[in-house]
C-alpha cells in the first residue's frame, strides 16, 4: 500500500502517494492523471512496478488536493515543478495522461528534472487551436458537467452507474473499481461526493485552449519523449467526448527527440484500457535510463 502524504507548492497542499524509497541506480517514477480523475487511478499499474520508487500526484483540485478554479492549464505544470523541487526528486521518468500529460511537458521544460515523459494521449491541440473563439456545443457540454450529479450512496453505486456508459464499459475493471473507490470522500451525512468537484473541473475544460505557451515547453524540451496516441477522430468539427484523441496528430515532431506509439483502436482512456501499452512503454524508458547511467559510469571509469 502506498503512503498517503502532503506537500504545499504554490500556496496549495498537494496530496501524492509514495512507495519505494530513492536510489541512485533506479529513477523515480512520477504519475499525473486526467482532468477529473485522481492519483490512484494509477495503481494497477504502479502494483506491477514494485521495485521502483514511485508516486502518483493528485493535481489541484482532485482527489485529496486543494485548489480553487483554473484560468490556465499553465497552473498544473507549474505546481508539478514546484513539487518537484519541493522534494528535491531528481532522475525522474513521468508518466501522465491527458492534461496531467500536457502539465509534465510544462514541468519538464522549466524544472530540468526529468530524464524522460511518457505521455499518453496529451491533450495538447494543433497550434492554431489556441486563443480560437470557443465552440459553443462543447461550452454547453461543460456547463453540463458542472451540474452533474455529484453524490453517491457508496463507491460500488458509482461504479454500477458507470459500468457500460461510454467509455467506462472500456476500463480495466480493477482500474474502474480504483477510480471509484478513490475518487469518492465521505461527507459525513451517510453519502460520498465527488472528490473532484464537478465546478472545478468544468474550469478546468473551459481553460484547456487558453495557455498556447505549452508550444514553448514542447520545443524546450531535449529529453526523450514517447507519445501513446489513441484514435483519431474523424474530419470536420467533433463533439466533445473521449471516444477518440485530443492529440495533434504532428505533435510528435514537434519535439527534439519525440517517438509516438498510435493505439489507432483505443479511446482516449489508454491507461485504463490498454494499461499495458503504458506498462511497456514505462519499463522501457526505465531500461534505456539504466543503460545510460551504467554507459556514463563505463565513460567515467575510463
Amino acid at each position: 500500500m502506498p503512503t498517503q502524504l502532503y506537500a504545499s507548492v504554490n500556496g496549495t497542499r498537494l496530496c501524492y502517494f509514495e512507495r519505494g524509497e530513492r536510489t541512485d541506480t533506479s529513477p523515480s517514477l512520477l504519475f499525473a492523471h486526467c482532468t477529473g480523475f485522481h492519483a490512484r487511478v494509477w495503481d494497477f499499474i504502479i502494483d506491477q512496478l514494485p521495485d521502483l520508487h514511485t508516486i502518483a500526484l493528485d493535481l489541484r483540485g482532485h482527489g485529496r488536493s486543494e485548489g480553487e478554479p483554473v484560468t490556465t492549464w499553465r497552473t498544473f505544470g507549474d505546481d508539478i515543478g514546484a513539487f518537484l523541487a519541493e522534494l528535491n526528486l531528481q532522475h525522474v521518468i513521468g508518466v501522465g495522461h491527458s492534461m496531467g500529460a500536457h502539465a509534465m511537458v510544462d514541468a519538464g521544460a522549466s524544472a530540468g528534472r526529468f530524464a524522460s515523459l511518457i505521455l499518453c494521449d496529451p491533450t495538447i491541440a494543433a497550434p492554431e487551436a489556441y486563443g480560437a473563439p470557443a465552440d459553443p456545443s462543447k461550452m454547453t457540454v461543460i456547463d453540463q458537467i458542472a451540474k452533474r450529479r455529484s453524490r453517491f450512496d457508496s463507491p460500488r453505486a458509482m461504479r454500477e452507474r458507470l459500468l457500460g456508459r461510454g467509455s467506462y464499459g472500456l476500463f480495466e475493471s480493477k482500474m474502474l473499481d480504483d477510480y471509484c473507490e478513490h475518487g469518492l470522500i465521505a461527507t459525513g451525512e451517510g453519502d460520498y461526493r465527488l472528490a473532484c468537484d464537478p465546478a472545478f473541473e468544468a474550469s478546468v475544460y473551459r481553460s484547456a485552449r487558453e495557455y498556447a505557451g505549452i508550444y514553448d515547453s514542447v520545443r524546450a524540451l531535449a529529453i526523450p519523449v514517447h507519445i501513446l496516441r489513441a484514435k483519431t477522430p474523424p474530419p470536420g468539427p467533433r463533439k466533445m467526448d473521449f471516444t477518440t484523441s485530443p492529440t495533434w496528430p504532428k505533435l510528435v515532431d514537434e519535439f527534439k527527440n519525440g517517438s509516438e506509439e498510435w493505439l489507432k483502436d483505443c479511446s482516449h482512456f489508454i491507461p485504463m484500457q490498454m494499461p499495458d501499452k503504458v506498462l511497456t512503454a514505462t519499463q522501457r524508458a526505465i531500461e534505456a535510463w539504466t543503460h545510460g547511467m551504467h554507459r556514463q559510469k563505463a565513460t567515467t571509469a575510463t
